[in-house]
């Protein structure tokens, strides 16, 4: 019981404030071009400032598992090219293919996932290296298929992929990061406070987002996909990956971190995203809302099943 109200208290929150954003949209206090302009602000300010503090005040040198992190990179990635691969051949309506695969492989490790396990342990554990290793794939995999997928037939070439992978204003942050970490520098408390508090905007202000631009007779109509997309994400690769990472002996923080790199719900940094690479809103939207919902109960069995089995 205890396990499901934790589970509770870490997605409900959320999943409020996603509410929110939708009665502030209703009852006329927010608009198009608020979203819009909110948008462009969370892709190139807030939420790059948040994966940036995430990675740079992780101390890299000490913490560093080689096996770990190579581990949630290739796990990362082989959801991310089978499920693209499947989303090509099965589902009919190719416009929805970009936001399908990444709603359906990405999950909220950098800000959810955090804020999980710090509840778990006390401190943020194993998150770091696994943001470490599964953030950046998620990050460029995710530009790579929004690229090609997207709505503008003139992105879809691999020159144009490269440059916009480049200019990633959320993968250079990451790789700043973990520059900042390994050199070990150390900036004036002025700045470390300007960059807490622009990257404390990200969660809410997304999540404002999402719900202000919810559209739910379009959502009602995507609702199929959006229920295999939410199975991907909660369910079916825990239930392939967590077998493997125990068998390799990761257990305890290590296992917490890969289970919410697996199953948690999608993250709202994935709307943000769609919006500016013209791939399919509504059905992140639809993704991100059901998969938060039903993940206060997905992840409560997944730790129950793991604390069952003594590897939590």
């Amino acid at each position: 019981m205890s396990n499901f109200i934790f589970s509770i208290n870490a997605t409900l929150p959320v999943f409020l404030v996603i509410v929110l954003g939708y009665i502030l949209k209703i009852r006329g206090k927010v608009n198009e071009n608020f979203c819009s302009v909110t948008n462009d602000i969370n892709f190139k300010l807030t939420l790059p400032a948040l994966l940036f503090l995430d990675i740079s005040t992780t101390n890299i040198k000490e913490t560093f598992d080689a096996k770990y992190v190579l581990f949630c990179a290739i796990v990362t990635l082989v959801c991310f090219v089978v499920i693209w691969v499947l989303s090509k051949i099965f589902i009919k309506n190719k416009s929805e293919v970009g936001a399908f695969v990444q709603g359906s492989f990405r999950g909220s490790a950098a800000v959810l996932g955090v804020a999980f396990i710090q509840n778990m342990y006390g401190n943020a554990g194993m998150a770091p290296l696994m943001i470490i290793g599964a953030v950046p794939v998620y990050n460029i995999c995710s530009v790579i298929v929004l690229t090609f997928e997207g709505s503008d037939n003139s992105e879809k070439n691999i020159k144009k992929a490269f440059i916009s992978i480049c200019k990633n204003p959320i993968i250079l942050s990451i790789i700043a990061g973990i520059l900042v970490s390994l050199l070990e520098i150390d900036f004036p408390d002025i700045i470390d406070k300007t960059l807490e508090n622009v990257a404390k905007l990200a969660t809410p202000l997304a999540l404002l987002v999402i719900g202000a631009s919810f559209e739910g007779r379009k959502a009602v109509s995507k609702i199929k996909i959006t229920l295999a997309g939410c199975l991907i994400k909660l369910v079916i690769q825990p239930a392939i990956f967590l077998p493997v990472a125990i068998a390799l002996g990761f257990s305890g923080e290590k296992l917490i971190s890969i289970l919410i790199m697996l199953g948690a719900p999608t993250t709202a940094s994935c709307y943000i995203m769609a919006k500016a690479m013209n791939n399919d809103t509504v059905l992140t939207s639809s993704i991100v809302v059901m998969s938060t919902l039903l993940s206060a109960a997905t992840i409560t069995l997944w730790i129950f099943l793991l604390k069952s089995m003594g590897v939590c």
